[in-house]
């Protein structure tokens, strides 16, 4: 059963949209559990990352769907978010908040249909994966789709996950080979980089999460080969 949180203040496109998530049901045999919500503080208030979807409409009364938005991501890092709006001028924005797609009123089925299906294909692909590294007095499981960098600084490798950090030992090509699967990319020496939170690329730094890591002048074109890869891949 797939949960999916709908918020939208317009009774019309709340009921519309809920109609076109029955409809996929029949299509495709998928079995969702819709909520409702009426405004963006309605879902703020106790979130306990209880969805798989959030279809978020962005203009609101109470609170706009990009407050809420980054209210949910202060909790909640792997739900999947869809921005419901009248102007595609918050799709820049919506990166902040690692919206997956936004979906223009008036909405078809067509086009809602379509990003349903990436929304699933990135829930199936966000199956955790877990790693175990050597830390100051024992061992640490991390959670490998929340791991958006790893830097190797005097010896030492430092784990960035959403959130915190982590310090331990060994190298960072015995973590690349760990990693080699999970869409990570050696962009120098010192740094393994998640693809998934690359933010945007610029001259030879890449922003990662709000962090800026320097990219070598020899590994930017492999880099934004990469990321385009990635980026097909994932719109599949």
């Amino acid at each position: 059963m797939i949960r999916i949180a709908l918020v939208e203040d317009d009774v019309k496109y709340r009921d519309e949209l809920t109609g076109y998530l029955k409809q996929y049901e029949k299509e495709t045999n998928e079995k969702f559990h819709i909520t409702l919500f009426s405004d963006g503080d309605e879902i703020v208030e106790g979130y306990k990352a209880d969805y798989d979807i959030i279809l978020m409409d962005i203009e609101m009364t109470f609170m706009d769907g990009m407050t809420a938005s980054e209210h949910i991501r202060k909790v909640d890092h792997e739900v999947v978010i869809i921005f419901i709006t009248n102007t595609p001028q918050y799709v820049i924005k919506g990166y902040t908040v690692d919206a997956l797609d936004y979906v223009l009123k008036p909405v078809t089925y067509f086009a809602f249909s379509q990003r349903i299906d990436r929304a699933l294909t990135r829930m199936k692909r966000r199956s955790r994966k877990y790693i175990s590294i050597t830390v100051r007095g024992g061992m640490q499981k991390l959670d490998i789709s929340r791991i958006t960098y790893v830097e190797v600084r005097d010896h030492e490798l430092i784990f960035y996950t959403a959130g915190e950090k982590f310090y331990a030992k060994g190298s960072l090509s015995e973590v690349e080979e760990m990693l080699g699967s999970e869409h990570f990319f050696r962009c120098n020496k010192c740094y393994l980089i998640n693809l998934e939170y690359v933010e945007c690329v610029q001259n030879n730094n890449v922003l990662i999460s709000k962090d800026w890591v320097q990219v070598s002048r020899a590994r930017k074109k492999a880099l934004l080969d990469a990321l385009n890869n990635y980026m097909n891949e994932v719109g599949k």
